[in-house]
């Protein structure tokens, strides 16, 4: 495996590629108070180039403009539009591209693609907020119908964004096919996927052919 910068337009990050000619790659977002250098990005990106899948590392156009602090939700669709760009440049040379994002990122990226279905042809969706910490009632989930692609959940079951049980109801309002893989005990961040992340990897390539 070989690693590069990448900076061309909103495309921003670290692209691993496999030490095999890959036909297929993904894009992986970060979290809204995280980057592209995030423990859990720079694990998957690791396991998907030795599954032989090059994966792109990006850091969303909010934290490139600013290298901390939250996105301003007046600032969503120029994130939309980064990985837009970045599916777009991968799709230069790859049969296959895939979105993928932890919370904020995995997110902008399913809001993309409800939008634009053509974009990506999978996506990964690693702890998404569904409602913010102890607001039930703020579902975040108008977009979900509007999902045609394959979509692979990766939900702790310790996270406040949403019960193993309310991730459930939420992948029934989406049309495309969908699976989700629990993480006994994660939070949020999703350590156990940080430490050994094969499997959702491996997951993710299965359910995305």
């Amino acid at each position: 495996m070989t690693h590069e910068r990448v900076c061309e337009g909103l495309v921003n990050g670290t692209l691993h590629r496999s030490l095999s000619s890959a036909s297929r790659a993904v894009v992986l977002a970060h979290g809204a108070g995280s980057n592209s250098e995030s423990k859990l990005l720079v694990a998957l990106a690791h396991a998907f180039a030795d599954n032989g899948v090059d994966a792109l590392r990006l850091d969303l156009p909010y934290r490139v403009d600013r290298p901390s602090g939250p996105p301003h939700p007046s600032g969503a669709a120029r994130d939309r539009e980064g990985l837009r760009q970045s599916a777009d440049w991968l799709r230069r040379d790859h049969d296959q591209v895939y979105l993928g994002g932890h919370s904020y990122g995995g997110r902008q990226a399913s809001m993309l693609v409800s939008e634009q279905p053509a974009v990506a042809d999978g996506l990964l969706l690693l702890s998404y907020p569904l409602h913010p910490p102890r607001k039930p009632t703020q579902m975040r989930t108008e977009h979900l119908s509007k999902l045609v692609v394959r979509c692979l959940f990766v939900h702790g079951t310790r996270d406040p964004f949403g019960t193993i049980d309310e991730m459930r109801g939420a992948l029934q309002l989406i049309p495309g096919r969908t699976e989700l893989y629990i993480v006994q005990g994660a939070g949020h961040e999703l350590k156990p996927v940080v430490q050994d992340p094969s499997e959702v990897v491996q997951r993710f390539l299965i359910s995305a052919t």
